[in-house]
């Protein structure tokens, strides 16, 4: 009897990086040309982290679903002030300005869950579960998944809880002492993978910047752990929602086309300037003059 499979989501977080011009996006650009609209070509998913650190209007975020396929999805990162500025629960007025910035993509139909992403200071404590609590109350109506990277949070009470609030988002980030590791918990009907890269060296180091702590490309042989991972959460989720990280000069959009690949088992197209930056992605790329778009 077959396994109904989860529907899969993959994709970059971020489609606005000027290191991606010239390696995923065209040196010479058409005119009217869209960095949302040529992503798109390569994914159907998308997670939008300019949102952590501030709201766009609603006349903004109305934009992006016209440049995008039928069959899309926009994730979205909770802003910091929900997640990393915790001496007091935000004002009303920043629950209502992101719900309206997100209301253009819901009735496109294309509205993901929303990304709840904590620093690694974030441990498991009631002060926490409290915390989450009151965001459970805020957000309701959404769909919700819980980034936290301390270690605490893997003990099964926190999952618990955690599953109470909010699906726990999956990830893959450089292993120290008390760091979180890699999972493939499906803790409801959805489930959400992160892989920020295994820049060691950049992770916790002060003095360097932002970027620099997500400068990584996946080798195969870690995006293969993946894979494994991946589809085994597939077997027990109705959607799978991969995003690649690892954004420096765009990596994150070469190694989720190596992903989606492997999990797919066929070849992709590929954006031209990217295969010239990456060229261990002819592997998985379509030869010019096949088929066009993809079909996920």
């Amino acid at each position: 009897m077959a396994v109904d499979r989860a529907k899969l989501w993959i994709g970059p977080a971020g489609w606005s990086y000027d290191d991606w011009h010239g390696i995923v996006y065209p040196q010479s650009k058409p005119r009217g040309f869209k960095p949302l609209e040529y992503l798109a070509r390569y994914f159907n998913c998308i997670e939008v982290n300019s949102t952590f650190y501030r709201i766009p209007p609603a006349r903004m975020t109305a934009a992006w679903p016209p440049q995008t396929p039928d069959e899309f999805r926009f994730t979205f990162k909770l802003p910091q002030v929900f997640t990393h500025q915790r001496e007091e629960y935000p004002a009303a007025n920043d629950v209502r300005a992101f719900k309206e910035a997100l209301r253009p993509i819901g009735e496109a139909g294309k509205l993901g869950p929303i990304l709840v992403q904590f620093p690694w200071s974030f441990k498991y404590s009631q002060a926490a579960l409290d915390w989450l609590a009151r965001l459970a109350d805020s957000f309701s109506e959404f769909d919700r998944f819980i980034e936290v990277r301390h270690r605490s949070w893997s003990q099964p009470a926190a999952l618990e809880q955690v599953t109470r609030l909010g699906g726990l988002c999956n990830i893959d980030q450089p292993q120290f002492g008390e760091c979180l590791g890699p999972s493939e918990h499906v803790l409801g009907r959805d489930a959400y993978v992160r892989l920020h890269g295994r820049n060691f060296k950049a992770w916790f180091a002060k003095d360097v910047p932002r970027w620099e702590r997500y400068n990584y490309l996946y080798t195969e042989e870690e995006l293969a752990e993946w894979v494994q991972r991946l589809d085994r959460m597939a077997e027990r989720a109705v959607n799978v929602y991969a995003i690649m990280n690892n954004h420096y000069r765009g990596q994150a959009p070469a190694n989720a086309l190596e992903l989606r690949a492997s999990l797919e088992g066929r070849q992709l197209d590929v954006p031209p300037d990217l295969l010239a930056a990456y060229p261990r992605l002819a592997r998985v790329a379509r030869p010019a003059g096949g088929q066009g778009l993809f079909h996920f």
